[in-house]
Order: C-alpha cells, then sequence, then structure tokens
C-alpha cells in the first residue's frame, strides 16, 4: 500500500500538466490548487481503505480526471437554458422569460444602490411598491395594489388579513393543490382563517354558498382551478353572483384568478382563462394573480382591489416578510409598463411573441433545421414532426397548443442519454422524450437559439454513449 501512496504525483507536479494548466489560466489558482489537494485525499483514502491493491493513473490521466471533476463542481446548477420542451411556462425553468426592458433595468437597479423606499422629491421614506401600485391601479382599474414574494403568499396574506379566526367559503371543486404540495385547506390553517366548504365536487350552486353564510362568515373566495379541469355534469356559481351576494351580505369576496391574464387568451387556444381587469369590473373586492405566468413578469404575487380592503391586507404584519425586492420591484415596474398597450405588450413580452408565433413559421423552422442536425454522428435520424404541447404543468395543462418538434433518434446509446448530454453541455438544452425519440419542441425556443440547438447537437460528435453519466 506505502508503494501505492508514493505512486500518488504532488500537486505541483499534477499542476504543470496540460490539462490543469488550462484551468488555472480560466480559474483562479487557489481554487485549482484546493481542488486537486480535496481529490488526492480522497483518492488516498480510497487506498488506504481498499481491499486490494488499487491502480492509480498516470499523472497526465490523473490530471485529466482532476480538471474534468474540479470543472463539474465549479458548475452552478442554476444557469442559462434553452427550452426545447415546449411547455411555455415550465416551472423547472422558471417559468415566463422577462422583456427585455425588465432585464435591462434590473441590471441598471442592481449594479449598485437603488431609491427602493426613498421619495427622490422629499429625501423621505416612500413606499416601495409604489410605482408598482400607480400602473397596476392604471392597467386594472383596481383601486389599490399591493406586490409580495408569489402569489400562494398572496394567498396567506390574504387571508391572514381580511379572515383570521373567521371562516372563508370555497366551494369544493376548488380546493385545488398546485405544485411543491401547495394546498388551499393548508394554507388557509396557517393563516388563521377557517375552511368552510361547499357544494360538491361537480356542482357548486350561488344557493349552497347563501345556506353556509353565518356569523363566523368573513368572506367568500372562489379559485381558479387553473392545473386540473372537471368535465361532464358540472356547475359552478359566477363571480357576478358572489360578487351580488357578498355585497347584500357586506361580505369581501376573493377572486384567485392564479395565471394574471390580461386579456382574452382564447386566440390562442387557451379557453375559460380569467381575466384581471374582467374580476374587478365585475366588482370582486381582492384578485389574486402570479407575475411570472400569463402576465410576462417575475415570479411575485399581485393583489389588487377595492382600497377597503387592500389597505387591510397591506397593513398585516405578514407583509414585511412576504414582500418583494429592488430587482423583483424594477422588472415588474416595466414589465408594468409594456402592459399599458396591449400591442406592446404582444410585440415586446417573450411569452407573448413565443405564442404568436404561427404553425407555418416553427415548420419552416423544423424543417430547416432538421438536416443540419441529422449530420450530427450523435444522430441516427432528425425528423420534423408536427405535435401539440402544453402553456405549463400547472398552468392550463388540458388544453393543446400546436407545435413543430424536430425528432431526434440517437446513432448509439439510449435517449435518456442523449437528453442527458444535452442538458449538461453548453448550452445547456432540454427537450422531452416520447416514444424513443428526444423531441426538440420550436414552440418554446426563440428563433435566434435554432442554430445554437444545432451547434449543440453537433458538438455531441461521437461522443454519445451509454457511458455518459445519468443526473
Amino acid at each position: 500500500m506505502s508503494n501505492v501512496l508514493k505512486n500518488i504525483p504532488s500537486v505541483n507536479e499534477l499542476l504543470e500538466r496540460p490539462p490543469l494548466r488550462k484551468l488555472v489560466d480560466r480559474a483562479n489558482r487557489n481554487v485549482v490548487v484546493s481542488g486537486v489537494r480535496r481529490f488526492l485525499d480522497n483518492l488516498r483514502t480510497e487506498v488506504k481503505n481498499a481491499a486490494a491493491d488499487v491502480n492509480v493513473p498516470t499523472p497526465g490521466e490523473l490530471a485529466e480526471r482532476i480538471a474534468k471533476w474540479i470543472s463539474d463542481e465549479d458548475t452552478p446548477n442554476l444557469r442559462p437554458v434553452i427550452n426545447a420542451t415546449g411547455i411555455l411556462l415550465h416551472t423547472g425553468l422558471g417559468r415566463a422569460p422577462l422583456a427585455e426592458p425588465a432585464v435591462e433595468a434590473i441590471v441598471a437597479i442592481a449594479r449598485g444602490y437603488a431609491s427602493v423606499e426613498v421619495d427622490v422629491e422629499t429625501g423621505e421614506r416612500s413606499q416601495r411598491v409604489r410605482d408598482a401600485e400607480k400602473l397596476l391601479k392604471q392597467i386594472t382599474g383596481a383601486e389599490a395594489a399591493v406586490v409580495v414574494n408569489n402569489n400562494a403568499g398572496a394567498t396567506l396574506l390574504t387571508l391572514a388579513a381580511l379572515a383570521a379566526g373567521r371562516e372563508v367559503i370555497v366551494a369544493r371543486g376548488q380546493l385545488v393543490e398546485i405544485g411543491g404540495s401547495f394546498r388551499l385547506p393548508n394554507v388557509m390553517e396557517f393563516s388563521g382563517a377557517k375552511l368552510r366548504e361547499v357544494g360538491t365536487t361537480n356542482k357548486t350552486r350561488i344557493e349552497d354558498y347563501r345556506a353556509a353564510i353565518r356569523q363566523e362568515t368573513a368572506a367568500l373566495m372562489r379559485v381558479h382551478a387553473s392545473n386540473y379541469a372537471i368535465v361532464g355534469f358540472t356547475e359552478q356559481a359566477s363571480l357576478a353572483e358572489l360578487v351580488d351576494l357578498g355585497s347584500k351580505r357586506n361580505l369581501p369576496v376573493i377572486d384567485d384568478i392564479g395565471s394574471g391574464a390580461m386579456e382574452d387568451v382564447a386566440a390562442y387556444g387557451l379557453t375559460d382563462e380569467p381575466v384581471v381587469t374582467e374580476s374587478i369590473k365585475t366588482g370582486a373586492d381582492v384578485v389574486l394573480f402570479s407575475g411570472d405566468k400569463l402576465f410576462g413578469g417575475p415570479q411575485c404575487g399581485i393583489i389588487v382591489g377595492k382600497k377597503s380592503s387592500v389597505e387591510k391586507i397591506a397593513k398585516h404584519p405578514l407583509m414585511r416578510a412576504l414582500r418583494v425586492d429592488k430587482i423583483t420591484l424594477a422588472a415588474l415596474v416595466e414589465t408594468l409598463r409594456l402592459h399599458q398597450d396591449r400591442e406592446t405588450a404582444k410585440q415586446s413580452l417573450p411569452l407573448m411573441s413565443l405564442l404568436n408565433t404561427s404553425v407555418a413559421n416553427l415548420q419552416n423552422r423544423a424543417e430547416r433545421m432538421a438536416p443540419q442536425l441529422a449530420a450530427s454522428s450523435a444522430v441516427k435520424s432528425a425528423e420534423p414532426i408536427e405535435s401539440f404541447t402544453y402553456l405549463g404543468g400547472g398552468s392550463i395543462p388540458a388544453q393543446q397548443i400546436p407545435t413543430w418538434c424536430v425528432a431526434l433518434e440517437p446513432d448509439r446509446g439510449s435517449v435518456d442519454t442523449l437528453a442527458a448530454t444535452l442538458r449538461k453541455g453548453v448550452p445547456c438544452v432540454f427537450g422531452r422524450i416520447h416514444k424513443d425519440r428526444l423531441l426538440l419542441d420550436l414552440r418554446s425556443v426563440f428563433p435566434k437559439q435554432d442554430m445554437q440547438i444545432v451547434e449543440a447537437v453537433q458538438q455531441l460528435g461521437g461522443g454519445v454513449t451509454e457511458s455518459a453519466p445519468a443526473e
């Protein structure tokens, strides 16, 4: 064993080898030295614990192995990716991409100090969401608005402020669970509000709400079931009916619409999606929605509605715990500016641009890319195919959107290995697997990324084998 340990080269000897010398040129020398030492320490431990002699690689092989290990260790999991899954609001890939003005605002605000809670005119302290509130009131028609870190936070805060210790009436068919085991009944429990469910899973009438109202009732609530659908023999009380009942009984109506559509999205094949402005016009006291779904902005929870209700929400102690930072505010304000004009929003918001891309355009791109992808020795075949996709697993998952893909069949190895290799490459490309082929769906790919995908596949060359590590 001692002879084996003596065969392990020194740190200085390894640093002179080309793979590590190149790594030192690209990275901090101290980082590389520390990495080499950790790797050698692990190797020595492995040798000492081995029941039989361990073959130590040559210095050249060891340097290659250490350089790759350090590079993998130093690569952050959070990185830019090309979304070729077709899912436009992919939770795992960050949902809606931001518009360029929002990105520019983030850079400008993040680079130094910013007037987050200071009025530049008076020098006095001000509210951090003042600009966002002004724009939200303008584009939604609401009397007041606040912003928190996400829509789950908006729901929690609203219930805590308006209904703690009292009952909130919700239809049984609207007791949703969304990603990350977020369940509405649990949120109500944590907020201090008490759930009073009415109706049946498939049918809830306004009479069910009316019969459930009693002295302990604090609010009526409607929740849009954005991630599932009940079809067939169904009936739900309308928002207008709830508002009328709430007005007669002096109860606020909370409308959690989820995705935050600012216009009717039926033109994109997405039906029955509530619109923020319509909820306000109908008379909901509080409307809740996400900033990073159909609204096309940063992750946040947006609360708009009547001044009397929103002011209670804004003054609740939880507001500080759930408030957004300067980066989110910068991106949100610029996104709101785009929403001031519907046509500008359609042209400037990346999500709207992707939804507006014609099927003919996608077909043309797929047919152009296919032969270029097929030229890679890692690919057995690349076929342009017509398909369909969805807006997002947590946002209108049952409504199909037409699309075109390039279906790849690996030359050797499994399709899972091909997918994993592309995910780990530079650029990082995510596709979806269907019937033993990797589909690169262009519905969620920006045109400028087409050639990046081609280059990523061509770079694979002969490197896609079963021995490639799986994630």
